[in-house]
């Protein structure tokens, strides 16, 4: 019985997650509705809308740490732990997609999420040190870059999975989007404009 509970419970987290992100306004009773529980159950256990996003933000921050250190980002040889960070943040990203700004609005959140934050940055300078990344970018450009292209392959690249949209992360973030970029297969030329 009690595995059910938590069963349904995670059922309205993450059906709440993708519906809030979704729209902000939406109901209890839709939530529950589409996560195919009784309204009176999610009211268990959340008073309000807020206190289910606040349990929602709660597993997405506990989902990212997870990511961070299945990754190894401080031991494994630095393409293996990028690839493994990307794959874990592109599955939480799915998982529990919220508005990182309300997210952010919440200070101990915004403290826990800063420490993620510091992490990432200490392995992209590792990854720049050990030759991975380029150096001589302006601080702080992979770090604005990489959660972008995290962020799209998971809303964008819904077709693949996490494992597969990472692999496209990677290589767009190690050898871009031109034609001489590692791996990529040359077009025909285009004929010559008109002059």
């Amino acid at each position: 019985m009690r595995a059910d509970a938590a069963r349904n419970m995670e059922a309205v987290m993450t059906t709440g997650a993708r519906l809030l992100a979704a729209d902000p306004a939406v109901s209890i009773t839709a939530i529950a509705a589409e996560a195919g529980v009784d309204r009176r159950t999610v009211y268990r256990n959340f008073a309000s809308r807020e206190e289910l996003l606040a349990a929602i933000h709660e597993a997405r921050l506990t989902a990212i740490e997870r990511a961070t250190e299945e990754a190894r980002l401080r031991e494994a040889p630095v393409a293996v732990a990028l690839h493994r960070y990307v794959e874990g943040i592109i599955g939480v990203n799915r998982r529990w997609p919220v508005d990182l700004s309300l997210m952010l609005a919440n200070e101990p959140v915004r403290e826990r999420r800063e420490h993620s934050v510091r992490e990432l940055t200490d392995f992209l300078r590792r990854a720049t040190d050990e030759g991975l990344l380029r150096s001589g970018l302006p601080d702080e450009w992979v770090l604005a870059v990489l959660p972008q292209l995290m962020n799209i392959a998971s809303r964008r690249l819904t077709g693949l999975s996490p494992a597969r949209a990472a692999d496209t992360v990677v290589d767009t973030l190690l050898n871009g989007l031109g034609a001489g970029a590692a791996g990529a297969t040359p077009r025909t030329a285009a004929p010559a404009a008109p002059h």
